[in-house]
């Protein structure tokens, strides 16, 4: 962990959770962890904060409403607001659009504005009129956080976790173009790791290749896609980590007739354990802004097969590490065939995604964030 160097920083850091399982979660934990580390002090604004008590780290709970949306995005806004004027120290630090306060850094893990322009994009977790409903009212008020926040009055400075956050940020926001920067999420290469630990797994068991897929909004990621995929490759089975509604894919996986090579596991802490057991990465995402599952996916030694999508684009080699897909079964479908029949391609593209991710550590996202402080004057 870096050390710090002169007086230590006072940061107030203002998100919704710290410590869930999220890529952002993660980013905000490691991020935390390595300033306490240094001997910074830090507060945290949120609704939840699941770090360990540590002396120098204060949180100051938001109390209200977490959910719908709607009603919750608003509260907070207004409550965290008020808490940092009251008790906000040192560098204010947002994570998107969630205070109405000047800050001196945001965070940009979702560029709402950008995602607006895709075509019939929702985050619906669901299928019903009540989920879509609160999701197209959702996206209006996102946006319109993001225009007041996201200008030179309110933030000194953006930062987007990955090239293709940075450039949405950018177009989108045109008087903050020369402030942004790019400040990508790290990964554990400890704890995600081939098992075996030469880089990869080795050879195909007689149950054939298994894949995986993790995450929630399974709509968006292309749960759908990679379920029909399996049509196309009879060897392959498909293990989904995450929480959705698993009842309509499970339908759906049985009108596609590959009902018993589905493995609906829910959502768990342990994902490392399932990267473990399976031996390729599947997911055909319609959008991201840095994917941290797939840079978890690459340090376990998995061959890739995602979207180019913001993030994966800066991680993986098409052909090497893995394949850029189509967000369509066929394709995915073609590709995971390959794998069956190639075992040594596997091995090697899996290999290839190990040493991708070794340049991804969490302490270099700590240095740079502290040099970005530093920078400010902080």
């Amino acid at each position: 962990m870096p050390e710090a160097v002169g007086a230590p920083l006072e940061v107030t850091l203002v998100a919704n959770d710290v410590g869930g399982q999220g890529g952002m979660e993660r980013q905000l934990t490691e991020l935390i962890t390595g300033l306490l580390a240094r001997g910074d002090r830090v507060t945290v604004i949120s609704w939840s904060c699941r770090l360990p008590d540590h002396p120098n780290l204060r949180w100051l709970r938001v109390i209200g409403p977490s959910r719908p949306f709607p009603i919750a995005y608003p509260w907070f806004l207004i409550v965290a607001s008020l808490l940092v004027r009251l008790r906000g120290r040192g560098v204010i630090h947002g994570t998107g659009a969630i205070v109405l306060n000047r800050t001196d850094v945001c965070t940009v893990h979702f560029c709402h504005a950008a995602v607006a322009k895709l075509p019939r994009f929702s985050r619906a977790s669901r299928g019903g009129v009540a989920y879509r409903l609160n999701a197209g009212i959702s996206k209006v008020v996102s946006r319109l956080g993001e225009r007041w926040c996201y200008r030179p009055g309110r933030v000194r400075h953006l930062v987007g976790v990955s090239l293709g956050v940075a450039r949405e940020l950018e177009e989108n926001y045109p008087a903050m173009r020369d402030r942004v920067s790019v400040i990508p999420n790290g990964v554990d290469t400890e704890v995600f790791r081939p098992a075996d630990g030469n880089g990869a797994k080795q050879a195909l068991t007689h149950r054939g290749l298994r894949a995986l897929f993790v995450g929630s909004e399974w709509e968006r990621k292309g749960l759908a896609v990679a379920i029909e995929a399996l049509r196309e490759a009879p060897g392959v089975s498909l293990t989904v980590v995450g929480k959705g509604d698993a009842e309509a894919y499970r339908h759906q996986a049985e009108k596609a007739a590959v009902a018993d090579r589905v493995e609906f596991v829910g959502s768990t802490p342990e994902v490392a354990s399932w990267f473990d057991r399976t031996d390729v990465f599947v997911l055909p995402t319609a959008y991201e802004t840095f994917s941290l599952v797939t840079y978890e996916a690459a340090a376990s030694g998995l061959p890739l097969l995602v979207t180019k999508v913001n993030g994966v684009e800066d991680l993986l080699r098409d052909g090497e590490s893995g394949w850029f897909v189509e967000r369509d079964s066929a394709d995915v479908g073609r590709r995971l065939h390959a794998l069956v029949d190639d075992p040594d391609l596997r091995c090697s593209m899996g290999r290839a995604a190990r040493r991708a991710s070794l340049e991804h550590s969490w302490d270099r996202v700590v240095e740079r964030y502290c040099a970005l402080y530093a920078s400010l004057g902080a």
